[in-house]
This record gives C-alpha cells, sequence and structure tokens, in this order.
C-alpha cells in the first residue's frame, strides 16, 4: 500500500548504530524527517547525509528531527557515522521493518540489471504522526532545503 500526504505514518520501534531503540512514537510533538537511503558509504548517500548533517542546526531550528534509515547493519552505520561525524541516528533495518512499512523497497534498474532495494525517500511527519510530505525526488547535495 502506497503511502500518502495526509495518512498516518506507519509505527515502528527500530535499533539505531548503538543497538538503541527508536520508535516513531519518540517524535510525538516534534517534526521529524525519516529517510530512506540505499547505502552506507555511496557517493549520493554520503552527500545527502552530509547536506542534513551540516543542515542540522537549521533543521532544529525549524523544529526538525533527523532520522535516517538503510538495510545496512549497525556495525556499518557506526562507521559511516564516524567517518563523516553524522549528528543524527541511522537505524539498522535489517529485518526490513521500515523499507516494507514505508513501501521503499522496490525493484530498481542499474545498467539493464534489475534489483530490489530502497528507493530514496524522505517522509516528513509531523507533530501529530501524520505524513505531511514525502520528498521522493530527492537532490542529495540540497536535500534539508527540500525539508525545510
Amino acid at each position: 500500500m502506497e503511502l500518502k500526504i495526509g495518512d498516518k505514518a506507519p509505527s515502528f520501534t527500530a535499533k539505531d548504530e548503538n543497538g538503541n531503540s527508536i520508535s516513531l512514537s519518540d517524535f510525538q510533538g516534534k517534526k521529524l524527517a525519516l529517510y530512506f537511503y540505499p547505502k552506507d558509504d555511496t557517493s549520493a548517500c554520503t552527500a545527502q547525509a552530509c547536506n542534513l548533517r551540516d543542515s542540522l542546526p537549521a533543521l532544529h531550528a525549524a523544529g526538525y528531527q533527523v532520522v535516517g534509515v538503510s538495510v545496512d547493519d549497525e556495525k556499518s552505520h557506526r562507521k559511516f557515522i564516524t567517518k563523516y561525524s553524522l549528528n543524527f541516528p541511522l537505524i539498522a533495518d535489517t529485518d526490513h521493518q521500515l523499507v516494507d512499512a514505508y513501501d521503499v523497497w522496490k525493484e530498481k534498474s542499474m545498467y539493464g540489471r534489475k534489483y530490489m532495494g530502497i528507493v530514496r525517500t524522505t517522509f516528513v511527519i509531523d507533530e501529530k504522526g501524520v505524513i505531511s510530505n514525502i520528498i521522493d525526488k530527492v537532490k542529495t547535495a540540497e536535500h534539508a532545503s527540500q525539508i525545510l
């Protein structure tokens, strides 16, 4: 089922890079930019993460919290965070709970080869847990401005 603006965001509880639980309910009363990205430490994903890192003060000033999600494991996330000094949590969705709930695990194609993977998408969730925006044409180097 494809999510739309105005839908209640699917509830979740998952582990971050340090094994701590993060739940949608943790962000009740706050705006959340929940962004799904294909793979740690790849060029586009790094550009996106660094843009969000550098823009985090402006995002926080506008009331947004940022959480990234990929199917990479906790160890991969820790390396990615350390290498680029990321200042927000990354969920290790190794069991595909979130990518399936948010319907971002889809067939992709590269060089004529078809495979399954995360379609880069950001869900902006309001203070009441409702999806207020879905950014599916992500500009990785200027993603924070798309959220704002």
